[in-house]
């Protein structure tokens, strides 16, 4: 426990999570708090985590931001789910979208009344019952009192870095340029005391936010905090990223593609196309991802194919004495559902209600380091979830995914859905029922039964049930302009 009140914070790093929470910071504490953040020009960020969820939309409102003039700021278009293509077999496709299937009732969710269906000869797809995933499909989207529709955004990561670090700079955070040559720690607490730059400048502060990235300058290698490796679990271990020029109007979702080793990202903004490639280098060279993802991109290149190392995992603590980690430097689970700028905002507004204002103490950390564990063990889970239920038989890799042994409450949710076709969600989930059935359901995981519950109809009154529900999707979407006509008349960019 530290008595000393917190005056200075210091962010070390920017990029898309150092500036996050800076914009934040600067918003959100009030005067009080001084927010300095120290970044070099010469070290490159990550810069590919492109896509979002529907979260990201809280954050803009928490800090007063317009939707729109975000939008235009980094080139981004709307993200209404990803479609997954060749994930349970090749040329499988499903989409896991951003909306609510069908209706539910008290005992059982709308998917056991499909499954009703199913065995009565309504062989609808379970997506027809969603808007949202109808809307992706048919490249339609809009803002509408009458049907609200659930989304998030694609976006440009650095363009989406400069925004928020002019938003933190116009409310008063301070920016020092220069490389961190040293953590000094107290040598009686062992606490961090002050960040040394290469310049020699020293820089004190009572609170420190690691956004250094993977090597975790502060909280790994200052503080030795320790690092839980993942990587049996989800053994991509590599990814090829490339710019490439449109070609076509941009789709309101995220396209990922599995090949042979691993799976490819499609990312449409407004102006160009994310592209990248994860994979498990045991399985695959760089040389030959790049040339795997240079033959699967449309459009010209608008930089060179880059290779980026990782080991998914996390530190063991997301605070450790006065240094919280927050971004990369707390961990990284792929980027298969576009979890990374989700986990940064909900690790800042953690921290934020948990403020330290009059002294760090133990139960405010615990508190921080235990909902972080419950949080990205969930999404870890999700992750997993789509590598172990795929059925494919022709590479490896594939296989390999098959027979890795899960954790125990990722194997209980899998068993628990084949055997009852239910759901139950833990206190750290991010993602919905729907989300999880989406999944398992697309990529072939059918349960055994379905609640009882949804006998209550007769045969004639669940067909009417469900057409009545897709019929009044299908008229919804029809009335919803094009995706790239409500761009342009709603956040067009220059």
């Amino acid at each position: 426990m530290s008595n000393s009140p917190i005056n200075h914070v210091v962010i070390a790093g920017g990029g898309t999570a150092g500036w996050m929470t800076a914009a934040a910071f600067s918003k959100l504490l009030g005067n009080n708090i001084k927010v300095t953040l120290i970044e070099s020009d010469d070290i490159a960020t990550v810069g590919v985590g492109e896509a979002t969820i529907p979260p990201i939309k809280n954050f803009h409102k928490l800090l007063g931001i317009s939707e729109q003039e975000v939008m235009k700021a980094t080139h981004a278009t709307f993200k209404l789910g990803i479609s997954f293509e060749n994930w349970g077999q090749i040329n499988d496709e499903y989409i896991h979208s951003f909306g609510i299937t069908g209706k539910e009732c008290w005992a059982g969710e709308f998917h056991h009344f499909w499954l009703h269906g199913q065995s009565k000869g309504i062989n609808d797809q379970f997506g027809d019952y969603c808007f949202e995933l109808q809307a992706a499909k048919q490249n339609k989207f809009a803002l509408t009192k009458d049907t609200p529709i659930n989304y998030a955004y694609h976006l440009d990561a650095t363009l989406y870095a400069k925004f928020l670090r002019n938003f933190s700079e116009n409310l008063g955070a301070k920016r020092i340029e220069g490389k961190i040559d040293n953590v000094i720690k107290c040598q009686n607490t062992g606490n961090i005391k002050a960040l040394q730059l290469e310049s020699n400048e020293t820089i004190e502060a009572d609170l420190f936010i690691d956004c250094t990235g993977f090597k975790g300058l502060l909280i790994e290698q200052a503080l030795h905090t320790g690092y839980d490796d993942w990587s049996h679990w989800l053994p991509c271990d590599s990814a090829v990223a490339v710019q490439t020029t449109s070609t076509t109007k941009p789709a309101p979702y995220t396209r990922s593609i599995a090949h042979h080793s691993g799976w490819q990202w499609k990312i449409p903004l407004q102006h160009r196309v994310g592209n990248g490639l994860v994979y498990c280098s045991k399985y695959l060279s760089d040389n030959a991802a790049k040339k795997l993802i240079l033959e699967n991109i449309d459009g010209d290149n608008v930089n060179e194919p880059r290779v980026i190392k990782f080991k998914t995992g996390r530190r063991r603590k997301g605070w450790q004495k006065n240094c919280v980690a927050i971004g990369l430097s707390s961990g990284f689970i792929e980027p298969l559902e576009s979890t990374s700028i989700h986990l940064i905002m909900t690790a800042i507004v953690r921290l934020l209600r948990l403020f330290p204002y009059n002294g760090i103490t133990s139960s405010a950390r615990n508190e921080y380091n235990s909902k972080l564990t419950s949080e990205i063990e969930a999404v870890r889970d999700f992750i997993i979830l789509h590598y172990k239920v795929n059925q494919r038989e022709d590479s490896e890799f594939w296989q390999h995914c098959q027979h890795i042994e899960i954790p125990e409450s990722l194997l209980h949710k899998i068993q628990l859905f084949k055997e009852t076709g239910r759901v139950f969600l833990d206190d750290g989930d991010i993602f919905r029922v729907d989300s999880w059935t989406q999944v398992m359901l697309g990529q072939g995981l059918m349960p055994s039964q379905y609640h009882k519950i949804a006998d209550v109809m007769s045969d004639s009154e669940l067909e009417r049930f469900l057409l009545n529900l897709k019929t009044a999707i299908n008229e919804a979407v029809e009335k919803l302009p094009s995706h790239d006509e409500f761009i342009n008349h709603y956040c067009k960019s220059n």
